[in-house]
């Protein structure tokens, strides 16, 4: 017994293509033979945030023709009242693997304000390992808040847009679509 299909036509929700599968396949080649080439002999470890970056992971290990480790953490905001008015994220689920003199790369699906990514910069810096480093598939820069962030490999610059496929979700439906689509949430 099956479920419905997948037929992003039938939400109106989800609108045109902003970037095609092949544009992201592309985009996701290029950044890791990049990372190989930074990486040579290292054999850095893959840190992905679950879920959104799971499909972008996935696919840049496979673009990766080094030796490389992979791990997963889950991080999740407090709200403003349980804080003081500040946000604060938490993990959810820490590492599994000891990163103590080894090569993290954090692998993120998208840098908006770059808080979480500087949560997790400096959450990992006190396990000290080798080196520290992100890349992400999408960047934001006109959104940061925090500037002093290791994102040394962006995918695409995109607009201040609410985007749903490649790991991106509505109501937790829809990642798996391999395009990056515009949703209309109005």
């Amino acid at each position: 017994m099956s479920g419905p299909a997948i037929n992003p036509q039938n939400d109106p929700r989800i609108g045109e293509v902003y970037l095609s599968a092949d544009s992201i396949r592309h985009r996701v080649s290029e950044l890791g033979e990049e990372i190989a080439r930074d990486y040579a002999e290292l054999e850095p470890l893959l840190v992905a945030s679950l879920k959104a970056s799971a499909v972008f992971l996935s696919d840049l290990s496979r673009a990766m023709p080094i030796l490389h480790h992979v791990d997963f953490i889950e991080l999740a905001g407090y709200g403003r009242a349980e804080t003081g008015g500040q946000r604060q994220a938490r993990f959810l689920k820490d590492l599994d693997e000891e990163i103590q003199g080894r090569h993290v790369l954090l692998v993120e699906d998208v840098v908006d304000t770059g808080l979480t990514l500087n949560y997790l910069c400096r959450s990992l810096a006190l396990r000290a390992p080798a080196s520290l480093a992100a890349v992400s598939l999408f960047d934001r820069p006109y959104r940061r808040v925090v500037e002093d962030l290791p994102l040394r490999y962006v995918g695409f610059t995109i607009p201040d847009e609410f985007f749903v496929g490649y790991g991106f979700d509505l109501d937790e439906r829809y990642r798996n679509l391999p395009d990056l689509h515009v949703a209309q949430l109005n």
